[in-house]
């Protein structure tokens, strides 16, 4: 099967002093001409509702270079899931360069929202869509394609759930994964979810007895979704991106906050807490945060946003003390 060629295109559609580069993939460049996002500290990834991010994983970092793989939240059929990215910073300004990847092993789902790197494992990755559905993925050895190896659910979804986040903690040789339903509002907060988590031979994903617990924003206070991302610090911080969405033009805020820890003993014990009174880390007024990594063996996240119709952006903070 060939690579599809067609997705992201509206990619190509830069600011001034922008190229693009060979191939499918893009570079965005940071210039005198760029737009308000880059002057702010983000990089433009896309330019549309297509193309913002909605989950991401650091795979590596050389020098001022981070590759990751981003999730896109699209729903249609041949619209990109899965794509690799490379970003850079540098005295010139940061960019970015983009290559969709090619989704092998079954239907396309609808809806990812997050992706987290498997530790201990070589380009094998789990992704969840908004409905629970954990997709057990690996890059193909030419790194042009994801195929799928296994699809299970997470565990315990409660009623009306809709998840946004997930990530994955690695202690004492054990695995655990914290994941949640996003909130809404002052109606119904984020509900965090927590459990042990192994595989067997066949790569499938099994879940141990799940722990849960409620979490409300101290910001943003407008429209918001409680949880739009999670991440774990090596020392065991628990953060939380929390975004405000007034639909698909805006206006967006955000939020990262420490708000907790997780911690897995030897035995495999999950302890999930929240904290009574949340930290907020940093703000990010005008984007909607969706994806948050933290970078191992190091103090910065990677985050990217999902702006809608304004479409992505990435940068990096040192948040994760």
């Amino acid at each position: 099967m060939r690579m599809r060629k067609t997705v992201l295109t509206t990619i190509s559609v830069l600011c001034a002093g922008g190229a693009v580069a060979a191939g499918t993939g893009v570079t965005v460049a940071r210039t005198s001409g760029a737009p308000a996002l880059a002057a702010t500290g983000w990089t433009q990834v896309g330019h549309d509702v297509k193309s913002g991010i909605s989950g991401l994983a650091v795979t590596s970092r050389t020098g001022n270079t981070y590759r990751v793989l981003i999730a896109l939240d699209n729903k249609r059929p041949g619209e990109n899931r899965i794509a690799q990215l490379d970003y850079r910073t540098g005295e010139s300004g940061p960019t970015s360069t983009v290559q969709p990847l090619e989704w092998r092993g079954g239907a396309e789902p609808i809806d990812v929202e997050a992706i987290e790197s498997v530790p201990g494992a070589s380009d094998e990755y789990l992704a969840v869509s908004s409905r629970g559905l954990v997709y057990h993925l690996e890059v193909t050895d030419d790194g042009k394609a994801v195929q799928v190896r296994d699809l299970a659910p997470l565990p315990a979804i409660g009623q009306g759930d809709d998840f946004e986040s997930f990530t994955l903690v690695s202690r004492h040789h054990k695995l655990a994964a914290v994941w949640a339903d996003r909130g809404e509002g002052d109606g119904r907060p984020a509900t965090l979810y927590a459990a042990p988590l192994s595989f067997n031979q066949y790569g499938e994903s099994v879940f141990g007895a799940v722990t849960k617990t409620a979490y409300r924003a101290p910001y943003p206070t407008q429209d918001v979704r409680h949880a739009s991302d999670i991440s774990v610090t090596d020392s065991g911080r628990l953060l939380i991106a929390s975004a405000s969405d007034g639909g698909n033009d805006g206006p967006f805020d955000s939020a990262v906050t420490d708000a907790g820890s997780v911690s897995l003993d030897r035995s495999g014990r999950v302890r999930l807490t929240v904290a009574h009174s949340p930290r907020i880390l940093r703000k990010f007024e005008g984007h909607k945060v969706e994806a948050v990594d933290c970078v191992p063996g190091s103090d910065t996240a990677v985050l990217g946003t999902d702006d809608e119709n304004a479409g992505g952006g990435l940068t990096t903070a040192r948040i994760c003390r």
